[in-house]
Order: structure tokens, then C-alpha cells, then sequence
């Protein structure tokens, strides 16, 4: 199987020839870009599509020829990204000099004024070791974690409780207030704080983490099934959009969206008053790359400080 063998050079190269085939969307271009003829790189994806027992590619007619992924194409464009990645992480930590830091730190978090943290730790790394680069993605805390425990990044940026079986933590002094997002000229805008009794018919936009359970449901005091959720979402700023076309309030953290100024939207906190603590995050037993151990020292000082 693919996976039992991918540490084949050769199949690594053909998960770069089906990525390109998915990035050109033809066999000829891809071909073309590949340096390839176009039957070799048939003949390729083809042996790759019997070894796996699943079809990867609908070829188009010969009019239009486009090529478009299957729904196992699909998952096996997602995984050989990753595959990539993580294999170009690991040979550029290998290869690094034991006299000269180089490298790269990967950091997962969510909308949070907390990534402050982060940039600070950063800056005050970066005089003496100015070859160490920072790459933030971002998502929610489903995210966070999937691309922790897959070796994709190297720590995570998370709020609440965690698993310490799984993660070691350091726990930050940040804590993220919750509270509802709306327009400046709605009813519940009058208030200075909101109450669960406030929101018990109104039409709310939650996370979709929160839905499945989390301690905002549980400060409403309600079954979700019970609520007018008419929307969800991972990201607040997409929500804030939902908000200022009047769709519903949004729950979330304070100081992500700005509601300065000619803003349409202001926010409010929740009473009785709910906040989460910020912890960054990483893979116990983990084998961290030397720019990430330094990284890591500098944060820890910070902390302690």
C-alpha cells in the first residue's frame, strides 16, 4: 500500500506528479511542468490508481480534457500535501549545521489578541538568531489539534482545559473573555452585559466546536437543540460578516474583531462573566528541531517573568 511505502523516493515523486496533475487540472500541463512526457506520467498515475484500488482522476472528454479529482482523489490530494510537507520539514531539520540555528517553527492557534504572545517571544529571539522564521496558520481548536498530533506544527495555541496525558502546557496569564457580537442598533445593544435569558430567543451564530459542547453551552444553561442557532462557524471574522447583515448575535472572544470607530458592530460581555485561559501546547515526548528548542526556552523565560 502507499502509505506502508512511501519513504520509496519513487513514490514520493509520484505524489508530486498526482499534486501537479491536481494543481494543473490536465495531464499535459502537468506533464509539461514536470518535465515529463505525457505517457510516463500516465503510465504513473495509472499503476498509482491499481495500487490503491480506487480511481483518483475523471479524465474529461477529448474536448475539454480537464481533469477533476474523485472524492478519493480529494482525501489523497489533502494527505500527500501533508505527506510533503512534513518530509521537506524533516530533511531541512537533518540537514541544518550544529554551529548555525536555521530553521522554521510552525504555530497553530485561533483568532486570539493572545498570538501577542508569540510575536513577542519572536522578536526577542530574533537578534540572535535571525535564520529562525515563524509560520502561524490558523483555524479552530479541531484544527489546532489534528495538525498537532499529525507532526504538522510544532505547538498549539489553545483555551480551556487540556489534556496532560497527551500535551505538555505552558499556561499563560492570558485569558480570553467570551461575549455576543452584534450590530450597534440591535435590542440587546442597550445592555452593558448579557445574561443566557437574553439570548434564549434570539437567532445565534456559534462555533462548531462550541455546538458539540463546550463551556459557552453550558454557561447558557441549555440543550443545543433547544437554541436558535441559525448559523456556525470557525472563524469569527466570518461570522462578523453573518452579523452585520443582520442574520444573528455571534458568540465569541472579545478584542478579535474591532468595533472602534465607524464599525457597524459592538460587542458585550457575558454575565455571569466566562472567560478561558490561553495555553501553548506540544506533543509530549516530542523531538523538537533546535530553532524550536530555542524558541521554546525564550517563551518559557517570558512566562517566568
Amino acid at each position: 500500500m502507499l502509505y506502508g511505502e512511501v519513504n520509496n523516493p519513487m513514490e514520493l515523486r509520484v505524489l508530486n506528479y498526482f499534486l501537479a496533475i491536481a494543481r494543473e487540472q490536465s495531464i499535459v500541463h502537468a506533464a509539461e511542468s514536470l518535465h515529463l512526457s505525457q505517457p510516463t506520467l500516465s503510465t504513473q498515475i495509472k499503476n498509482l490508481e491499481e495500487e490503491l484500488g480506487k480511481q483518483l482522476l475523471i479524465r474529461g472528454s477529448k474536448g475539454s480534457r480537464k481533469i477533476t479529482l474523485t472524492e478519493e482523489g480529494m482525501i489523497l490530494r489533502k494527505r500527500a500535501e501533508e505527506i510533503l510537507d512534513l518530509v521537506k520539514r524533516t530533511e531541512s531539520e537533518i540537514s541544518m549545521s550544529d554551529d548555525i540555528i536555521v530553521g522554521d517553527v510552525y504555530i497553530g492557534t485561533g483568532e486570539t489578541d493572545g498570538v501577542r504572545l508569540i510575536a513577542k517571544g519572536a522578536k526577542a529571539l530574533q537578534p540572535r538568531y535571525p535564520g529562525i522564521h515563524y509560520h502561524i496558520s490558523s483555524g479552530n481548536a479541531a484544527y489546532v489539534f489534528e495538525y498537532l498530533d499529525k507532526g504538522l506544527i510544532d505547538f498549539g495555541v489553545v483555551f480551556g482545559n487540556v489534556d496532560l496525558t497527551k500535551y505538555n502546557a505552558l499556561e499563560t496569564s492570558y485569558s480570553e473573555t467570551w461575549g455576543v457580537l452584534m450590530r450597534k442598533d440591535s435590542p440587546l445593544a442597550k445592555k452593558e452585559s448579557i445574561s443566557p435569558k437574553d439570548l434564549q430567543d434570539k437567532p445565534l451564530i456559534l462555533s462548531q466546536q462550541e455546538i458539540q459542547g463546550g463551556s459557552l453551552t453550558q454557561w447558557i444553561g441549555r440543550d443545543v437543540r433547544d437554541l436558535n442557532i441559525v448559523a456556525t462557524y470557525n472563524l469569527l471574522f466570518n461570522a462578523s460578516l453573518l452579523v452585520d447583515e443582520d442574520l444573528g448575535y455571534a458568540m465569541g472572544y472579545d478584542k478579535i474583531i474591532n468595533t472602534s470607530g465607524n464599525s457597524s458592530l459592538c460587542f458585550r460581555p457575558l454575565e455571569p462573566k466566562l472567560e478561558n485561559k490561553m495555553s501553548i501546547i506540544w506533543k509530549k515526548y516530542q523531538l523538537f528541531s533546535k530553532p524550536v528548542e530555542k524558541f521554546l526556552e525564550v517563551l518559557r523565560e517570558q512566562l517566568e517573568t
